[in-house]
């Protein structure tokens, strides 16, 4: 079976989009050692990859002995609610850490096996990063940035297939953490599901090969 590794899976839309790619895909995900991790792995019959995207410099030691890779799907994620005014540069340095630096980092350490694959690199966005979100400034720049990267990896490797998602809303720990600081109350199904989600990122990875999905805009429909 064709190879997919996600990171950021051991919950929410990570753990959904190993739901939905584990009939088709043997799958590496990714992250920092947890038990949460490894019951998602025991639940698929998938290998955990202990990666910390805070921290480049193990991440190409990490992933070394992969030669050949067929879907890399970056997910993982951190925001600070916050506008502006209230943001500190401890919280803008980690959510570009992690969100953007973390991306580039296994991205280059992969590219020589999704080359051999004539892979595909999947980028879990946001609705953030086509227009800014209020109260969510460090997160909006992270993936107005991530978005960037992927059209310029899209662009300066024409062998590789490259998606930016850019999901509305997902009812998911961070959300909860968005509307309490909104100051609302948390209604899941206000927002988009997780397997929704997933299902239309694995529809992306699983397009014919004659094609090539650059963007997916979804939204709730309510």
């Amino acid at each position: 079976m064709p190879t997919a590794m996600i990171t950021g899976a051991s919950r929410g839309l990570g753990a959904a989009i190993a739901r939905a790619l584990a009939p088709t895909h043997t799958l590496f995900l990714a992250g920092r050692p947890s038990e949460r991790l490894d019951a998602v792995a025991a639940e698929f019959g998938a290998t955990t990859w202990p990666i910390d995207l805070a921290d480049p410099a193990g991440i190409e030691t990490a992933v070394e002995p992969i030669v050949a890779l067929d879907v890399l799907i970056h997910n993982a994620g951190v925001a600070f609610p916050g506008r502006v005014a209230e943001s500190t540069v401890d919280e803008w340095r980690t959510t570009m850490e992690v969100n953007v630096i973390g991306a580039v980092a296994l991205t280059l350490a992969l590219l020589p096996a999704l080359r051999a694959a004539r892979g595909h690199v999947v980028f879990v966005n946001s609705g953030a990063g086509i227009n800014a979100s209020p109260g969510l400034a460090s997160y909006t720049a992270s993936k107005f940035a991530l978005r960037g990267f992927a059209d310029s990896l899209r662009n300066d490797e024409p062998s590789l297939r490259v998606t930016s998602v850019h999901p509305g809303r997902i009812a998911t720990e961070m959300q909860e953490g968005l509307v309490a600081y909104e100051g609302g109350t948390y209604d899941p199904a206000r927002f988009l599901s997780p397997e929704t989600v997933a299902k239309v990122i694995a529809d992306a990875v699983h397009t014919p090969p004659d094609a090539h999905v650059h963007e997916v805009i979804v939204r709730p429909h309510r």
